[in-house]
């Protein structure tokens, strides 16, 4: 196994990022194209938005939040060498988890699903941090 084998659950996600600012581009430029939102009313923030887009948006920046702890875990498990195959799976998971997260955010928006898919993602995160500590620790003897 490669040690940049780890960029490619890291490439799925920010597929995924790209993926949701696309609908979400495609959801404004539809809400002012059919008449329900004016340039004025969002020109200064977001709180204008009609439900749906504003779903959406939150779902896209939900992508710069648990996501970032992510990517730098994965920069530094590939920066120290620390990459295994139990690592790459649990960057998977999270992937995964996120899929699931951003397929309950923009579809149902079924808040205790989405919240028990979110914290799955944590958890598979703390996991990824756990194991990248541990073999920092273990390797820096």
């Amino acid at each position: 196994m490669s040690q940049s084998s780890v960029f490619y659950p890291v490439f799925a996600q920010v597929f995924l990022t790209l993926l949701v600012m696309t609908y979400m581009a495609v959801k404004r430029i539809g809400a002012i194209r059919r008449g329900e939102v004016k340039m004025r009313d969002i020109a200064l923030g977001e709180p204008n938005w009609p439900a749906s887009v504003t779903q959406v948006a939150n779902s896209f920046h939900n992508q710069f939040e648990l996501p970032v702890l992510f990517y730098i875990a994965c920069i530094i498990a590939f920066a120290t060498k620390t990459v295994t195959a139990i690592f790459i799976f649990l960057a998977w998971g999270f992937v995964a988890a996120r899929i699931g997260h951003a397929y309950v955010h923009l579809t149902s928006n079924y808040v205790p699903k989405r919240a028990y898919v979110y914290f799955l993602g944590c958890i598979v995160l703390f996991m990824m941090w756990l194991i990248l500590f541990v073999l920092m620790l273990v390797g820096g003897r």
